[in-house]
């Protein structure tokens, strides 16, 4: 039930693009982009779980002109490309796409790591991880070089994820040890490296949010990311305020530079 959960998502009706002149912000990419976590969406039989409070809408209302919603819960990069790339043309002036983690297997190895002693989850990790160093960096590659090509005068930020622990069990359904826990975070820092490089070689921005979330992780005081919750779709995603908080100033900050991240 948790890797389907994690891995569903939508939100039917996207905007189309602003006038000519105007901003025209298309958001691409995964449940990180589509705003799963934040416990409100758009009604939608797309099951995408696109959010009013996920930081593309939020976004959107500060760079003014219209969104093109194309994120969807789920998407990894093949989806990405076969499903969402139709939104780009020479008149987008910006976009942000998130992607990876689903190419990486995340929702399959918290599922793993969540079980009860005396199982494991160390070779779901490592799985993990030779997907993220052999074989995603050529499929980001294709992809951003598609995203350049389809919206040329556009800025474009590749946006990462955060990490999501800080040590401490405070969950009785996840029983996540404090080493698979440093793991896990050391997992999500690959993924930000290979997604922070490849972007650099094609020109994109990278908006990485791992410094805005410290302190507001799992089991912190103020989480700005949801342990395990009900519905199960919710879990290990930013609430409303990492959304708000975490991901729209440092996504923001990024759109405004127009330049890849040093």
């Amino acid at each position: 039930m948790l890797v389907a959960a994690l891995a569903a998502g939508g939100f039917a009706g996207t905007e189309r693009h602003a006038h000519a002149g105007g901003v025209s912000y298309v958001a691409l990419g995964d449940s990180y982009s589509s705003g799963v976590g934040s416990r409100t969406y758009y009604e939608s039989d797309d099951e995408c779980y696109r959010s009013p409070a996920g930081y593309p809408a939020l976004l959107s209302a500060e760079l003014g002109g219209r969104l093109d919603f194309q994120a969807c819960s789920g998407a990894g990069v093949t989806a990405v490309r076969v499903n969402q790339l139709d939104a780009l043309d020479a008149a987008t002036t910006h976009v942000t796409v998130s992607v990876g983690g689903n190419d990486a297997g995340f929702a399959r190895v918290l599922t793993a790591c969540a079980r009860p002693w005396p199982y494991t989850c160390w070779d779901e990790i490592d799985s993990a991880k030779t997907v993220i160093t052999e074989s995603l960096p050529g499929r980001l590659d294709t992809l951003y070089a598609e995203i350049v090509e389809r919206a040329p005068n556009a800025t474009v930020v590749a946006v990462g994820y955060p990490r999501l622990f800080n040590g401490e069990q405070c969950n009785l359904a996840a029983q996540i040890t404090p080493s698979e826990q440093a793991e896990l975070n050391a997992t999500a820092d690959l993924l930000a490296e290979v997604t922070g490089d490849r972007a650099a070689a094609h020109g994109l921005g990278f908006a990485d949010p791992r410094e805005a979330f410290l302190g507001h992780a799992v089991c912190d005081s103020a989480e700005w990311i949801n342990g395990v919750s009900y519905p199960i779709l919710e879990s290990y995603h930013p609430n409303r305020t990492g959304y708000a908080r975490g991901y729209v100033p440092v996504v923001a900050d990024r759109l405004a530079a127009g330049v890849p991240a040093a």
